[in-house]
């Protein structure tokens, strides 16, 4: 993506009429304006919300997606995060048959960090496909860990993993919700799904949801750093990125750090004039 083209997609989303939003509201879909956070609900902030973050790649999952589900945790709810794929086709200098372990690994002590599930399917980097196959496995891991929020990929997005990733997610969460398909598990009805703002996956993306991420904010920061790439190993700083991505969307938001997230269907609001 060219610089122009980065700097209209910040514009447009900075632009975006959205919600600011506590963990109830994310999961009941009560939108409240630009109220400020101390005007928002107390108390019980994040029981009985379990987000799953379900991502190409684990850096993807723990860097664009992983705040969410931090801040779930935090609050004493559930948290996991799945990776279609070990992103083992992501260095240049480490060979694929190193580099996924090592991947794993740090999703997992990443993980760890933030009390959530790091959760793995067996595809290969650069080839997510998009059929029934990969989509029943991840409905199934749904059914089993029945989060009641999904934060994934935009489909917007310049990786065709990310693309493929935003297609299954979509179909998963169809197929873990509907009794008629027999799996393992019982249904379970995934109330809200999201997208995340990622830098690769900007085409089309439009914010319409900033959550406050400030109190898992450190937390989720010192997971992140378990990765490598994080610290700009693979020619990206996505440690400077994220965070300073947190600051701006806490400025529009009015909190003191928050992500931007994109719902499937873009929310319709009625404005009454005098």
């Amino acid at each position: 993506m060219s610089h122009t083209e980065r700097r209209s997609f910040l514009a447009m989303a900075t632009a975006s009429l959205a919600a600011s939003m506590s963990l109830p509201e994310l999961l009941h879909g009560q939108v409240v304006g630009q109220l400020p956070p101390e005007s928002l609900p107390q108390g019980d902030t994040g029981k009985r919300v379990n987000v799953m973050a379900i991502a190409a790649h684990p850096g993807d999952a723990f860097f664009a997606m992983g705040a969410p589900v931090a801040i779930a945790t935090h609050y004493g709810g559930g948290g996991s995060l799945l990776s279609l794929s070990l992103g083992e086709k992501g260095s240049t200098a480490i060979p694929p048959a190193q580099y996924g372990p090592a991947q794993r690994l740090a999703a997992q002590k990443a993980a760890e960090k933030i009390g959530a599930k790091a959760l793995f399917l067996d595809y290969r980097d650069g080839e997510v496909p998009v059929n029934n196959e990969i989509s029943f496995a991840v409905c199934d891991l749904i059914r089993q860990y029945k989060p009641n929020v999904i934060v994934t990929h935009w489909k917007g997005s310049m990786h065709k993993d990310h693309r493929a990733c935003y297609k299954v997610v979509d179909d998963a969460i169809f197929y873990a919700g509907v009794p008629g398909f027999t799996r393992k598990d019982p249904p379970h009805a995934v109330q809200r799904w999201f997208s995340a703002e990622n830098w690769e996956d900007a085409d089309g993306f439009i914010a319409d949801t900033y959550l406050d991420v400030s109190p898992g904010f450190d937390k989720w920061n010192e997971a992140c750093a378990e990765f490598p790439m994080w610290r700009g190993e693979t020619g990206f700083r996505y440690n400077d990125y994220y965070n300073s991505l947190a600051i701006q969307r806490g400025c529009i938001s009015n909190f003191t750090k928050a992500v931007a997230l994109m719902s499937p269907v873009q929310r319709i609001r009625r404005v009454h004039t005098p």
